[in-house]
């Protein structure tokens, strides 16, 4: 009895765990929508973001958007938006691009690339792996200057300094990466406007910007993660983007070959 019984604990448990792993946030006309579904919805819409970053108001956003979406495909179901010959022709080219694509990876992967090769290529194309200085940074965007200059007063308080800069960035911000307390990924000096470029490459690692940084979108209080100097990739970090290279150059050749060699067997009539 008390092995049934803990058999059963198990049981309950284990189910408790599938169902949380695939947590069902609404139900439209009997179909579920799974924490899965929105998280993947939420992954490709906002850089950086997943579905436990945003607050309540946006989650809540974000579900009325995949229960719309729900609603929308029925509507076009009951269309019959399926049987309709331009969704048909659609739909062919789409299969056939996908085909392609498999065949064109499968050629590709099949493409062996010597040690001895991709070192080589390394060595000589020295100057491709190179590795400028990069930041990593959090920031708190506004649109005043007076507002920006109140919330550096603020930090410059704190004991707490990145804690308090993240729960400000969440409430204050009014930049898409509000929902990841400010949190952007690493760039170099060049992928950002110059004005925010060159106040956060002067930063010590842990301090903020004393002054709000105007740039076009707004004011900027920069708080800096971390930094990586300029450098070089080592081999064994590069070495699978070589491979990489090597086989679509060899592709290519040999795309060339397989091209004349199809087009002397086929029947082909040009107008």
């Amino acid at each position: 009895m008390r092995k049934i019984f803990q058999m059963f604990l198990f049981l309950s448990s284990l189910m408790t765990s599938v169902l949380s792993a695939d947590e069902v946030l609404a139900i439209v006309d009997g179909e579920n929508i799974s924490k899965e579904d929105v998280n993947e919805f939420v992954v490709k819409s906002i850089p950086g973001a997943t579905f436990n970053t945003l607050n309540n108001v946006q989650k809540e956003s974000v579900i009325n958007q995949m229960v719309e979406r729900r609603l929308f495909l029925e509507d076009a179901k009951e269309l019959k938006i399926e049987d309709e010959s331009e969704y048909q022709q659609a739909l062919k080219k789409l299969k056939e691009n996908l085909i392609l694509d498999y065949w064109m990876k499968k050629k590709v992967e099949e493409i062996e690339i010597s040690e001895k090769e991709a070192k080589q290529y390394y060595l000589n194309n020295s100057k491709r792996f190179l590795k400028p200085a990069s930041v990593k940074v959090r920031h708190i965007l506004v649109p005043t200057e007076d507002e920006a200059i109140t919330l550096i007063a603020e930090l410059e308080l704190t004991t707490i300094l990145k804690e308090k800069f993240i729960a400000l960035a969440h409430s204050e911000s009014t930049g898409p990466s509000a929902v990841n307390g400010g949190e952007l990924d690493w760039f170099v000096y060049e992928q950002m406007v110059p004005e925010f470029s060159e106040a956060a490459f002067k930063l010590k690692v842990g301090s903020i910007t004393k002054k709000a940084v105007k740039t076009q979108f707004g004011y900027h209080i920069i708080y800096l993660v971390d930094k990586k100097e300029e450098g070089s990739i080592s081999y064994k970090m590069a070495r699978a983007e070589i491979v990489k290279s090597l086989r679509l150059l060899r592709f290519k050749t040999k795309l060339a070959k397989l091209s004349k060699k199809l087009k002397k067997t086929a029947k082909i009539i040009v107008k």
